[in-house]
């Protein structure tokens, strides 16, 4: 199976916060052959590990996550649309006339559109002005709320994207939904296959956590379950590139050395940039204006050193992501080249003991 494959694949699973099991299941299946066992922690997140026999060996936590934005039914209404809450942030710009999929309770799936106006009823007046997520219709087709109740609709039942995911023409690039942070989902799965025949100088613990798009949640049952000595996110970010601005996709992985929920340690740092050094990968410096996992982790447990290893991509948190495949090969590369670092000695300096 090609990368291209393996990433349409995770893609297009579909699991928003609270409701991760298809990309769970996924995922244990995935880490099942190369690890010693597959745990958990009390909201979801699943990990697989792989044990160290010298006590001395630190535990290297990494951790991608395993939801992508979507939305909650709120309310039915009388005529049988459909409102809506937010899971994760959303532009409402790139809410309106999109497919989606409507999850129930039983599991059984419909087809959703999300509403908009039509330029030929705003004649008259001053124009469209900027919607709010909540007042965006969602509709299902049904001819009234009692139609939909029929078929099993309920607030709390998940939408989320509909979206195919496709290779662009130069075959460099892929478009598709959740690459936040399906990229993290295959990151860990590729890196447990990858590793599987290398002794390591710790024990490695991998796998993704729950609820990061809602407030970094599950970053904080994790850490404080496993108690690690260092913490890796594997995250996605939104590129700038085409505004203006920093992180272009094709440019490598990111040191991301700022955001407003973490700033990396200076040892931490060294490390990065030495190891990425040795190793030949392309990188480029990113200061992130949103956060990742590692925001959460580095305050539990006593203060636990971590970073992102990340890519960045255009028009994340939409049905229509774009990013490069060799970014994701730069950051496979990257993350092996770290988890195959941290021994005892490079964790102390890096905690400046």
């Amino acid at each position: 199976m090609t990368l291209f494959d393996r990433i349409k694949t995770v893609t297009e699973l579909q699991a928003v916060a609270g409701h991760e099991r298809p990309v769970r299941e996924f995922l244990k299946k995935e880490m099942a052959p190369y690890v010693d066992h597959i745990t958990s922690d009390g909201l979801g997140g699943v990990f697989g590990v792989r044990p160290n026999n010298d006590p001395q060996a630190p535990t290297i936590l990494v951790a991608a996550h395993m939801d992508e934005v979507g939305f909650l039914v709120s309310k039915i209404q009388d005529n049988g649309t459909l409102r809506v809450v937010p899971l994760g942030g959303w532009n409402p710009l790139v809410v309106s006339a999109q497919r989606f999929t409507l999850t129930t309770q039983k599991g059984d799936q419909y087809p959703v559109i999300s509403g908009s106006v039509p330029p030929h009823l705003l004649r008259g007046t001053s124009g469209a002005s900027l919607p709010k997520v909540e007042d965006i219709v969602f509709d299902a087709g049904f001819s009234d709320k009692a139609e939909a109740e029929s078929y099993g609709v309920h607030p709390g039942d998940t939408i989320i994207p509909e979206s195919q995911t496709i290779l662009t023409a130069n075959g460099k690039n892929v478009i598709s939904k959740a690459w936040d942070n399906r990229y993290g989902v295959l990151m860990v799965a590729e890196l447990l296959k990858n590793l599987a025949d290398t002794d390591l100088p710790n024990t490695l613990i991998a796998g993704a956590n729950v609820q990061e798009e809602v407030g970094l949640r599950g970053a904080h049952a994790s850490t404080q379950t496993f108690q690690p000595d260092i913490f890796l996110a594997v995250d996605c970010s939104p590129a700038g590139d085409v505004y203006g601005d920093q992180g272009a996709i094709g440019d490598g992985t990111l040191i991301r050395f700022y955001d407003p929920g973490h700033v990396l340690l200076e040892d931490m740092r060294d490390f990065l940039l030495e190891t990425a050094d040795e190793a030949g990968i392309r990188y480029q410096y990113y200061a992130g204006k949103g956060g990742t996992d590692a925001g959460a982790a580095h305050l539990q447990a006593g203060g636990v050193p971590s970073t992102t290893i990340g890519v960045c991509a255009r028009y994340i948190h939409s049905h229509q992501t774009l990013f490069n495949l060799e970014d994701f090969q730069q950051a496979q590369a990257f993350l092996q080249a770290l988890v195959k670092k941290l021994d005892r000695k490079m964790v102390d300096k890096i905690k400046g003991y």
